[in-house]
């Protein structure tokens, strides 16, 4: 079986320097990853050639059998839901949520036209999904950060992606709206019909039980990817934000313990 995800030594250079290098990845069905990473680290120049907004300088990414620059790109990234504070800073301050959703189906932004019976009942399912069916009249000004997230993820699955990535989902929430989306995000990835689920972030603190793998950038390298209980390790994380880590779990979650310079690296 073909994997979802597929990257092959993928290069990006801008200007004489490397922002990637060498980056080989692979994701399988029904795995949910997180990418950890400083930054700088490359993290949102993986997420822009995933997402086709950066042209690779060298190497192969391939989508559900289907390789970037021989298919078209355009339909390809209708597969790749993108949750982010671009996309978020862009909506219209007057649109309920059940059209913002619904826009999700066109991939249009500000939703101008008229929608039909079938469009509101299938935004009012994903509304549903991402547990806000309540906000479907609320417009977009009046909604709390955690729920401007849900309803951008309904606004994403409205086009059936087949991956969606998370990019700091978390970024502006207050510690309980934090932990309120991140259960959310378990509900999310443990649904049957649940897309493949990519958090992007620099804190372990976000990583749920439903992400099974993870993948560790620094300075545009891959440090470790893999399972998440041979990849999420100290000695990795150190080195990814270059400092003495020392690395806690409890109850299937993880926190991180800043340690002292010790006198060498002072």
């Amino acid at each position: 079986m073909k994997p979802i995800l597929e990257i092959s030594n993928l290069r990006i250079e801008r200007g004489g320097i490397k922002i990637l290098d060498g980056v080989s990845w692979r994701v399988e069905r029904r795995q949910h990853w997180v990418i950890l990473g400083a930054n700088g680290s490359g993290k949102t120049s993986l997420l822009s050639a995933l997402t086709g907004y950066l042209m690779p300088t060298e190497g192969v990414i391939s989508l559900l059998g289907k390789i970037y620059g021989e298919s078209d790109w355009r339909e390809l990234r209708k597969k790749i839901g993108l949750v982010s504070s671009s996309v978020r800073q862009m909506m219209a301050d007057d649109e309920p949520a059940l059209e913002t959703v619904a826009s999700g189906k066109y991939a249009m932004i500000d939703f101008w036209g008229r929608l039909s019976r079938t469009d509101k009942a299938k935004a009012l399912k994903f509304l549903k999904q991402v547990e806000c069916a309540h906000l479907a009249e609320r417009p977009w000004r009046v909604l709390s950060q955690g729920e401007r997230q849900r309803v951008l993820i309904g606004r994403s699955l409205m086009a059936k992606p087949r991956v969606l990535i998370l990019d700091e989902p978390c970024a502006g929430l207050d510690p309980a709206a934090r932990e309120h989306f991140l259960q959310f995000l378990q509900r999310l990835g443990s649904q049957k019909n649940s897309p493949t689920l990519i958090l992007v972030t620099h804190h372990v603190e976000e990583i749920m039980p439903v992400f099974s793998q993870v993948l560790i950038l620094k300075s545009g390298k891959v440090i470790a990817d893999g399972k998440k209980s041979a990849v999420l390790k100290t000695k990795f994380l150190s080195t990814a934000f270059s400092g003495r880590l020392r690395l806690i779990k409890m109850k299937n979650r993880y926190s991180l313990n800043v340690l002292p310079k010790s006198k060498g690296m002072m």
